[in-house]
Order: structure tokens, then C-alpha cells, then sequence
């Protein structure tokens, strides 16, 4: 972790995101603030955090080129203000060179200067049809991410990941390789899928990368008429849950301990110990 700090304390906001970028960019905004003053070292929110609306011709109305967008030039400016770094679990900009006009799903990591430290683009596509009825293809508007990516931060080495990454065990496998200390995963989770799998996934993750998982969510019935299961995450290296914020949005906060992570590691040293196969998957 950064400067060798035993431990930080980091804020999370769980979120009911939606169809007005600007009140959800001043609601992180707030966060960020609170946030400073309670002594976070770094703020998580999640996926869509800037928008969240499935109609596409509405929703295309607002989302522009990174260079050009709004709420991303309002919250570099709050964690300037603030003076802590700001994990934007995701904003939909448009995707440079995309001869489809599609939009990218991405992650922006933003230093205490106000800086973009990193972005990451969603690699899996949700492209389901759900026993409820509810049919979902991502891939119709976004293009998906190619790279896996990293960033030196508060918590240390973080790997990033978005939502339907989860279910892809291959790039978690990637992340540990790469020694990530905590691994963030925003998401916007349905309720069908999410009383399924959400605390199941995101512990096996952290257990299986031996890192902490902070996993931000949206969460309750949104204004595109969607509902979202909630529940952001900070799980230890372990697997055991440090923050389950259940159903209500709001913020909340969790201390990462690097003492932790060392103990996990000299228990179960599965990295270390971990086979490289001949025929690997892809991410």
C-alpha cells in the first residue's frame, strides 16, 4: 500500500444513479467531501455511476468524447478540491476510433491533483436473456476493453475490473500475477443475478487473487425503470466480508489492513504456487 502504510481507510458509496448526470456527478461530489473529512484516503463508486439509463437514444444525448464530458471534468475537479484519490466505478464516454459508434463502459482512477491516474474499459460484454424476462446486450452499444489494467494508489496495486468481469475467473487469475494488493469491481448487478452469485463471486475472487475486493454497487429502482441488488462489498483477502452496505444508498467506510494480507499469503501462498498451463485461457 502507499508509503507503506499498515492500513487506509477508504470510502465507498453505494448508489441509486440516474438518468441526470449532473445530480448524479454532485452526489459523488458530496461524497468525495464527506468522505475527506472522515479521514478516506480514496473514494469507490460504481458502474454508470454518472449515468445510468437504458434507453440508448436518451441516454446518447449526454455521453461524449472523454476530453469533452462533464461529469468526468466536475469530479476531477472534487477530488482536487477534496484532495483524495476518486475511483469512478464507470462512466459510458464515447470509444475512440470505433468504426460502429459505440461507447466504451470505463473506469477512471483520479489522483488527489485532480489527474487521471488510470482508465480501464469493460472486457466482458453482459449479453444475457434472464429466466425473468429481462434481455440485456451490452455489446450492441459498447465496445469492449482489450486491456488489463492496473494502477499504484492508497490500497496499493489495484487491479480494475466491472461487473460482468466477475464471471470471468481468467482475469482475476491475471490480476494476482500481477501482485495486485485489492482489486475493485463497481457494478450494477440485476436482483435475479445478485441474490444468486454476487457474494459468492466477489469472495471467491478475493480469495483466489489473495487481495481485498472493494465492489461499490448500485443499488434500489432507478429512473430508466430498472432495479439493482445493492450490497457493495470490502471483502479481505480471506474471503471474510469486511462492509455489506445492503439496500439503502448512501456511504460508508472500511479500513485495509497490509498486515492482512500478509498473513493470507504465508497461510495459503497459492501464488507462488500456481502452475502456468499450456493452454491458457483468454480473458
Amino acid at each position: 500500500m502507499a508509503d507503506h502504510q499498515t492500513a487506509v481507510r477508504i470510502a465507498v458509496l453505494q448508489m441509486t444513479s440516474g438518468i441526470d448526470p449532473a445530480a448524479n456527478a454532485a452526489t459523488m461530489a458530496d461524497a468525495l467531501t464527506r468522505a475527506a473529512s472522515e479521514g478516506a484516503a480514496m473514494l469507490f463508486t460504481p458502474e454508470m455511476a454518472g449515468l445510468l439509463d437504458r434507453d440508448r437514444k436518451r441516454a446518447r444525448e449526454h455521453i461524449l468524447p472523454e476530453a469533452h464530458n462533464p461529469t468526468l471534468a466536475t469530479l476531477r475537479d472534487a477530488a482536487a478540491k477534496a484532495g483524495i484519490w476518486l475511483h469512478v466505478g464507470s462512466l459510458p464516454v464515447c470509444a475512440e476510433g470505433d468504426g460502429e459508434g459505440r461507447f466504451a463502459n470505463r473506469t477512471f482512477v483520479i489522483d488527489p491533483t485532480g489527474a487521471v491516474a488510470a482508465r480501464y474499459d469493460k472486457i466482458h460484454m453482459f449479453d444475457v436473456d434472464l429466466a425473468t424476462g429481462e434481455s440485456w446486450r451490452e455489446s450492441a452499444a459498447y465496445r469492449p476493453g482489450e486491456h488489463v489494467v492496473t494502477v499504484d494508489c492508497p490500497v496499493g496495486r489495484l487491479g480494475l475490473a466491472i461487473c460482468y468481469d466477475l464471471r470471468f475467473p481468467a482475469l482475476f487469475e491475471e490480476l494476482g500475477r500481477r501482485g495486485c494488493d485489492a482489486i475493485a469491481i463497481p457494478a450494477a448487478f440485476t436482483v435475479p443475478t445478485g441474490r444468486a452469485h454476487w457474494h459468492l463471486l466477489q469472495r471467491a475472487r478475493a480469495v483466489e487473487a489473495s487481495a481485498f475486493v472493494i465492489a461499490p454497487a448500485q443499488t434500489g429502482h432507478h429512473a430508466d425503470g430498472r432495479e439493482t441488488y445493492g450490497h457493495s462489498l470490502v471483502i479481505d483477502p480471506w474471503g471474510d466480508v469486511l462492509l455489506d452496505m445492503g439496500t439503502d444508498a448512501g456511504l460508508a467506510f472500511a479500513t485495509l489492513d497490509r498486515a492482512r494480507l500478509g498473513e493470507v499469503r504465508r497461510q495459503l501462498p497459492s501464488l507462488l504456487n500456481r502452475k502456468t498451463l499450456l493452454n491458457r485461457h483468454i480473458l
